[in-house]
């Protein structure tokens, strides 16, 4: 085995990059790009200078290390947003504005199923509500949402 990694060129370098990149490809999450990148300049460096295979492997493992780090602090750093901001995949966020119309009356405080489109949801408003006022989800607390009479 140490024979066939002794005798790794810059081509060998450059394919296994590519085979990497290439393999990201797949859905990986940015495993395998950061790991071929790494073997692309390896490939790179020993076309240009001539190093041994021990430098070769530990300039791979030291830069797919940098460069795996480099990303995640990169994204780190850029996803400031919180769950509560976001709107993908939460059906009830994307129902705020829309409106009902109460089939019973409710009273302040107190939970309640509200038909929206084919579904209904818990409710809540912190009002006396009667039967048949049309009422305008206005806020989301977890899965129950907060309701408001609609202005006229």
């Amino acid at each position: 085995m140490i024979e066939l990694i002794q005798q790794m060129n810059y081509w060998h370098w450059l394919v296994l990059g590519l085979v990497l990149v290439a393999l990201e490809l797949l859905g990986t999450a940015g495993y395998f790009l950061w790991l071929g990148i790494s073997a692309l300049i390896v490939g790179l460096i020993f076309a240009m200078l001539p190093i041994s295979w021990q430098l070769q492997w530990m300039a791979f493992a030291s830069l797919s290390l940098v460069t795996t780090w480099l990303w995640w602090r990169k994204q780190f750093k850029s996803d400031h947003d919180g769950d509560e901001t976001r709107d993908l995949n939460q059906k009830q966020k994307q129902l705020i504005g829309q409106t009902a119309r109460l089939k019973e009356s409710v009273q302040e405080g107190a939970t309640f199923r509200l038909q929206l489109g084919d579904t209904t949801w818990t409710a809540k408003c912190q009002q006396n509500l009667e039967a048949d006022v049309v009422v305008k989800v206005v806020n989301v607390e977890g899965i129950v949402l907060i309701v408001e009479p609609k202005e006229s």
